[in-house]
């Protein structure tokens, strides 16, 4: 591939993740905004999730002209944020748990759809991407996991509206720190795949 057609890629590249990075921007602000609204450990969750996708499409960003090396500690950051962003919904699980909280349901099932729809968007958007590298793949997971955690959300909130407790949300908030957990997984072994790729081809 000539030095201008990967100039072309990289450069259609760049674009969708800048699309994809403002769609998980907005998303984060109205999962943060009706999550608070509605006292919901599932939405607050997927808002804490979009963010820290948002941050990971930054790095994705920056490491799209880089060397591979660079890119793969990039991938591994990527990994490491999710596993702290699963901490962090744990918490507020327990925090939301002694407080003894009432979720809005509706408000739940609304917020899953529009996400899901903008998620599946995000997710169309980043395997458009050829020859996509460990970074992209990364981007790729976090996008995939959302879409399944949306799904989370909605099945939650109609479990709210049927049992008129708190409980399903709480579970779906777990679930959603699991799903993140399994995202990490799969980003730092790919990550280490790559690096062991690297070194077989520079000991050839």
């Amino acid at each position: 591939m000539s030095g201008k057609q990967l100039e072309i890629r990289s450069a259609g590249q760049r674009t969708i993740l800048w699309i994809v990075l403002g769609l998980n921007l907005a998303l984060a602000a109205a999962f943060g905004v009706t999550g608070l609204k509605a006292d919901s450990s599932a939405l607050i969750a997927n808002g804490l999730d979009n963010a820290s996708d948002s941050i990971v499409y930054i790095i994705t960003l920056l490491a799209l002209t880089r060397p591979p090396v660079w890119k793969r500690g990039a991938a591994r950051v990527s990994g490491g944020l999710l596993i702290l962003f699963a901490a962090g919904v744990l918490f507020d699980v327990a925090r939301r748990f002694l407080s003894d909280v009432e979720p809005v349901g509706s408000t739940m099932m609304v917020m899953a759809v529009v996400a899901a729809a903008v998620n599946l968007l995000c997710v169309w958007l980043l395997k458009k991407i050829q020859g996509a590298d460990v970074n992209v793949r990364a981007a790729t997971t976090f996008s995939t996991n959302d879409f399944v955690a949306n799904a989370g959300v909605l099945v939650g909130g109609g479990l709210v509206l049927w049992t008129g407790q708190a409980w399903p949300d709480l579970v779906v908030g777990v679930a959603v720190a699991g799903v993140a957990l399994k995202g990490a997984i799969v980003i730092l072994h790919d990550a280490h795949h790559e690096t062991d790729k690297h070194k077989e081809h520079v000991g050839e």
